[in-house]
């Protein structure tokens, strides 16, 4: 039996088992306690999850087969990370920066997870905690700026002057704090003009935080 288990598990398998249960937990621990407590997105939470255990599985593999080409395992390593990388912009619908952050957290995790053969348990442990705490400190300490595209219906309060009924007027209707506002198109036919609002959200279950463009019948709602 035990030459059974030497011949069925090579010798760095155990190694890697325990890198990846440390993996996983730290990027549970981000994906749960620091990205989802202010997020609420449940499909964000899954895709970062897989993705993890996914980029972790791929690199892990990809290293060991080419490790007995040894003038070619940086060439395809290197080919392989740039593709991972690259996932980054596959993507059918537009990711907002937050989530595209912890998206690139989430896979250079799981790459140096991966990769870590070589370095001591204490060590990995450590590189991991730096990550949570730079994560915690910076949603703690800094409140990031939401921005959307909204189609605006009162164009007669796009002019400058009347900058501040613009802003109390979509203050209220959206239940915002808005920081800035940019007039973009202005369409004089249909009586709209089209805003970038910059505004700060610190409600987790705000239903415009979900929303890339607020349209003109979403805003009357």
């Amino acid at each position: 039996m035990k030459d059974l288990l030497c011949t069925t598990f090579s010798d760095g398998y155990g190694a890697m088992l325990i890198r990846f249960a440390i993996c996983m937990i730290v990027n549970w621990i981000i994906v749960d306690r620091l990205y989802y407590t202010k997020s609420r997105r449940r499909d964000f939470y899954f895709t970062f999850m897989i993705i993890s255990v996914a980029i972790f599985f791929l690199v892990f593999f990809m290293i060991f087969v080419l490790e007995d080409l040894k003038t070619k395992t940086s060439i395809g390593l290197g080919i392989g990370l740039f593709g991972i990388f690259s996932i980054m912009r596959y993507r059918t619908d537009t990711m907002p920066v937050r989530e595209m952050t912890y998206l690139f957290v989430i896979i250079s995790l799981s790459v140096v997870n991966a990769i870590a053969a070589s370095v001591t348990i204490v060590e990995l442990l450590l590189t991991n905690a730096l990550f949570i705490l730079a994560i915690w400190i910076c949603e703690r300490c800094l409140k990031p700026a939401h921005v959307k595209l909204i189609q605006y219906d009162r164009i007669e309060l796009v002019r400058p002057e009347c900058r501040d009924a613009l802003k109390q007027d979509l203050e209220q209707r959206l239940g915002l704090h808005i920081r800035r506002i940019d007039v973009g198109g202005i369409d004089l036919l249909r009586d709209m003009a089209m805003l970038r609002v910059t505004y700060d959200s610190d409600e987790p279950d705000n239903p415009v935080d979900k929303i890339v463009k607020v349209t003109n019948s979403q805003l009357t709602e």
